[in-house]
Formats: structure tokens, C-alpha cells, sequence
């Protein structure tokens, strides 16, 4: 039976653009733009994932976080324009399994959906995932903020983690600069463009030889995972 999905999401295009992709990927989906309504569906209706904007007209999305948490432990994609690392960090604290800044493509957060629920069902049977990258040479761990590439743990700054988790979301598609600002650092950081060469300067350096060939540069447009996941 297909999982079902709740997206609960203000802004309507937004709401409806998410269900689109969700039902082409098969899933079952339920939407609402309000967060009283979300309890109400978490309550009564066989929900498998939930992805919640917290920016809700009349209940904190917060709420409804902690919500879903207390029943059965429903997995819980924040989906916000809050994109510092402090807002990141108290969302996964009160619960989240991702965390998704807009804007966003709709087909990763179709891919993230599929792989919280992944992990959900393998906790479940007490063998959860951990995703793996070139024939298991790079692990990347999100629940234990861990990479190992080689066998060997690469210790990274909040910048460099940011980057090389959200490269790995999809593999193989390219990121403009904009966008890794925009998911890694946040709005905030106007005029910070240009610079995110130097982290992925910084971060292949910690990755070792294998550095350029695992976040590769796509000349005029971005960088990209070179990596494909394993199965």
C-alpha cells in the first residue's frame, strides 16, 4: 500500500505543486494550509509522513510538530523560509527527521520524503539506513552528524556539512552558487555568492584525493555530487 503524505502548506501553489509531484511519485496525499486542520487529519487519518511549513496562519507549525511526534512518532519534513543553522538545529530538536528550506526543487523533496520514510521503516525493523555513496566509500550519517569516506571520519565545519549533505540529496544534479547559499547559509547572507568556492575549496581539501571527484564543478553553472548512491 502506498504511504500516505500530508503537506501542510499555506501558500497554495506551493501546497498544490507538492501534491502533483507526490502523486506522480505514487504516493497518497493529503493537504491543508492549516495547522488545526493538521491535528485534526494526524488524529483521524492514517498519515505516514507529514511535511510541515512552520510558518502557519493559526497554530505554530511547531505545534503540530510535536503533534505528529506524540502520535506513534509520525515522520515530520520541516519545510520554512528559517534557514539559519540555530533555527535548523531547534527544528530537528523538537522533532523534525529533515528539514527543507525554500526555495526548493520539489522532485528532492520528493527524493527526501522517500528516503524519511526509508529510514523510518527500517528504525521500525531495527535496521535504519545509512546512506551510502560510491560503492559504500563515502557514508553520510545525518542523525549522528557523521561522514566517513574511506573508512575515515571527515571532520567538517557547519558550512561544509551543509554543503556536501545537500549536494548528496540528489546526486548528480548541479547546484547553482545562489542555491547552496541559500540552503546552506540562508537569505541573510546576501552578496555571500562568490564565496561559496572557497568552501568547496575547504571541503574538497577534507575529502582528500577523491575531493574533485566527488564535488565536481559544472563550468557557468555550480557544483554536483559526482558520487551516485548505492542501492
Amino acid at each position: 500500500m502506498a504511504a500516505t503524505v500530508l503537506v501542510v502548506e499555506d501558500e497554495k501553489e506551493i501546497r498544490e505543486l507538492l501534491r502533483r509531484y507526490l502523486e506522480r511519485a505514487g504516493y497518497g496525499v493529503l493537504t491543508t494550509g492549516s495547522g488545526a486542520e493538521a491535528v485534526r487529519l494526524l488524529g483521524e487519518r492514517g498519515v505516514d509522513l507529514t511535511l510541515l511549513d512552520l510558518g502557519l496562519p493559526d497554530v505554530d507549525g511547531e505545534e503540530v510538530l510535536r503533534e505528529a511526534h506524540g502520535l506513534g512518532g509520525v515522520p515530520v519534513v520541516v519545510l520554512t523560509a528559517r534557514t539559519s543553522v540555530e533555527d535548523r538545529i531547534h527544528g530537528l530538536r523538537l522533532g523534525a527527521d529533515d528539514y527543507v528550506t525554500k526555495p526548493f526543487s520539489p522532485t528532492e523533496v520528493v527524493l527526501r520524503v522517500g528516503a524519511v520514510l526509508q529510514r523510518a521503516r527500517g528504525t521500525a525493523a531495527g535496521a535504519a539506513p545509512v546512506p551510502s555513496y560510491g560503492g559504500g566509500r563515502l557514508r553520510i550519517d545525518e542523525a549522528r552528524h557523521e561522514a566517513v569516506l574511506d573508512g575515515a571520519a571527515v571532520e567538517l565545519t557547519p558550512t561544509e556539512w551543509g554543503l556536501l549533505t545537500t549536494l548528496a540529496a540528489v546526486p548528480g544534479r548541479v547546484y547553482s552558487r545562489y542555491e547552496l547559499v541559500n540552503r546552506v547559509r540562508g537569505y541573510e547572507f546576501a552578496g555571500y555568492e562568490r564565496t561559496i568556492d572557497s568552501h568547496v575549496k575547504n571541503l574538497r581539501h577534507k575529502l582528500g584525493a577523491r575531493g574533485p571527484e566527488l564535488v565536481e564543478t559544472v563550468l557557468g553553472v555550480g557544483y554536483r555530487l559526482g558520487w551516485s548512491r548505492d542501492p
